[in-house]
């Protein structure tokens, strides 16, 4: 990638944050810290520091996003790809702390204390991302596949709830999974 695609990748990242900041987006947890990790899913500061089980899901957003790149604009150079794939997590970062998706995951799914992610968390969920795009440019599709499967295994098995589930809850919710999952 050429130096050009980083200076957009990072004036997409700065807009995002201008965003969710002029959204009343906190920027970093009202808790006053700065967590590299916070486990706690059934708390008011998840999707509020660095990384969380939901970090998981953001890499698995970069191996699709590298496949669905792949598939759509092969012919296109890997830094208009990538560039793509981060303009289309950061809008989702906006779209994820509006108010209409915060109630919507509120009331749908079993995330009864979320409302919406720290400026810091969105950025970090971008960045993992990235991570999950990178590695998928590296990784046989196979590995890939594989990989993304292990870490939906494992977050379902950690906190019952993964990316399927999630995306299945917030399009669909099933009212035996959302009782499952509350434990």
């Amino acid at each position: 990638m050429k130096r050009r695609d980083w200076v957009r990748i990072a004036a997409i990242i700065t807009l995002a944050v201008a965003i969710l900041w002029l959204m009343g987006r906190a920027p970093i947890c009202t808790c006053g810290t700065v967590k590299l990790w916070h486990g706690a899913v059934h708390s008011a500061q998840n999707s509020q520091h660095i990384a969380d089980w939901y970090s998981f899901g953001h890499v698995i957003h970069g191996f699709i996003f590298y496949g669905l790149m792949w598939l759509v604009a092969k012919k296109k150079p890997l830094g208009w790809r990538f560039t793509a794939a981060v303009a289309i997590e950061a809008l989702w970062e906006v779209a994820e702390n509006s108010p209409l998706i915060i109630n919507r995951y509120r009331t749908a799914t079993f995330a009864l204390h979320y409302y919406g992610d720290s400026i810091i968390n969105s950025v970090s969920d971008i960045g993992f991302m990235m991570l999950g795009f990178l590695v998928a440019r590296r990784l046989p599709v196979g590995a890939t596949i594989a990989l993304a499967l292990i870490m939906e295994m494992f977050t379902l098995a950690m906190i019952r709830d993964n990316l399927t589930l999630n995306v299945l809850m917030l399009l669909w919710p099933v009212e035996a999974i959302r009782h499952w999952q509350a434990g």
